[in-house]
């Protein structure tokens, strides 16, 4: 994983200057920077529209019981559309107006959604390794029989 996030580093301004370059010479200099900064301000602006929008509808579902897991990872996805926007650069502000458009956060859900379940509580649920299955042992205890002095006599209620 380390040797990935090394490797985008290295990538993505690479990329970046590269698309700039391509970008300068058909519209020339100055369009460029144009496009870049009107870009990042119109982003902006639609990135805080809707993680307001966003943020209104975890509200209204926190108040009525639900868990908003579908707001919260919009949110998520909007904080990363809001980063890669305030980049300068085409191809990031490409892919972060890309986490803009709900049926890609929808598309991106879905598939996260295979990997991620959550329980009715809304905590996590890890599969077990043995399937759902765990193995072990256990003793019946008679509350009400005189207890020993062993280790394993002890009331485990009272322990601290």
């Amino acid at each position: 994983m380390p040797i990935l996030l090394l490797l985008a580093i290295i990538a993505v301004p690479l990329v970046e200057i590269a698309v700039f370059i391509q970008v300068g010479e058909a519209i020339g200099l100055m369009a460029t920077l144009v496009a870049v900064v009107l870009g990042t301000m119109v982003g902006v602006a639609v990135v805080k529209q809707q993680g307001l929008a966003v943020l209104t509808r975890a509200q209204q579902q926190m108040d009525a019981g639900i868990v908003p897991d579908r707001e919260l990872f919009d949110g998520v996805c909007l904080v990363v559309a809001g980063f890669l926007i305030l980049l300068p650069g085409f191809v990031t502000d490409t892919l972060g107006v890309l986490l803009l458009l709900p049926p890609i956060r929808d598309l991106l859900r879905s598939g996260t959604g295979r990997f991620v379940k959550v329980r009715r509580d809304g905590t996590p649920r890890r599969p077990s390794p043995g399937g759902g299955v765990i193995e072990g042992e256990f003793e019946e205890v008679d509350e009400n029989a005189p207890r020993g002095e062993g280790p394993h006599d002890s009331d485990p209620r009272s322990l601290p």
